[in-house]
């Protein structure tokens, strides 16, 4: 059964992004440990918000030619052979991409999806990427978390920068 990996970059303060949508503070001087991520997975999910963001940038991805599933229930079609959207019953569709052959799937983001899947329980690791700012404010990673959920470190790493990667796998 594959994994469903929620990968982000996080504020020592909890913020996936600033107080204007920026995220400029993000360390991309390195690799960080993303190309042995990239060798893990073989698909990403992501909410309908952060696709249409993502569809702005204009620099190369590592992503590219990867599947993407898209969870919305507004975008009916795409112009994209390697998109899919998915909408409905996040659980039910979850469960479907679990048991399709393939390798483990990326949730990227946002973090409205990120709630619905720890909410639901369909997360099976996190790996965030603290890195060392305080933001003050924007959007936080973990919003509406229906109670406790219970994390065991699987790995950590710090690097010179500052950054310290952290992975935990989700208890259920």
């Amino acid at each position: 059964m594959r994994k469903i990996v929620l990968g982000v970059a996080i504020s020592l303060d909890g913020f996936i992004e600033g107080p204007h949508g920026e995220y400029d503070w993000c360390f991309s001087d390195q690799d960080y440990g993303m190309s042995d991520f990239f060798k893990r997975i073989d698909a990403l999910i992501i909410g309908r918000k952060s696709w249409e963001i993502a569809q702005q940038y204009d620099g190369p991805s590592p992503w590219k030619g990867t599947t993407t599933y898209v969870f919305s229930n507004t975008l009916k079609s795409v112009n994209d052979e390697h998109t899919v959207i998915l909408s409905g019953d996040v659980s039910e569709e979850v469960g479907k991409l679990r048991n399709t052959p393939g390798k483990d799937i990326w949730l990227f983001g946002g973090a409205e999806l990120t709630t619905s899947f720890i909410n639901h329980r369909l997360l099976d690791e996190l790996w965030l990427s603290v890195h060392p700012i305080i933001l003050g404010s924007g959007k936080p990673l973990f919003q509406l978390i229906d109670g406790r959920k219970i994390l065991n470190l699987l790995e950590s790493k710090s690097y010179d920068t500052g950054l310290v990667s952290l992975r935990y796998a989700m208890k259920k």
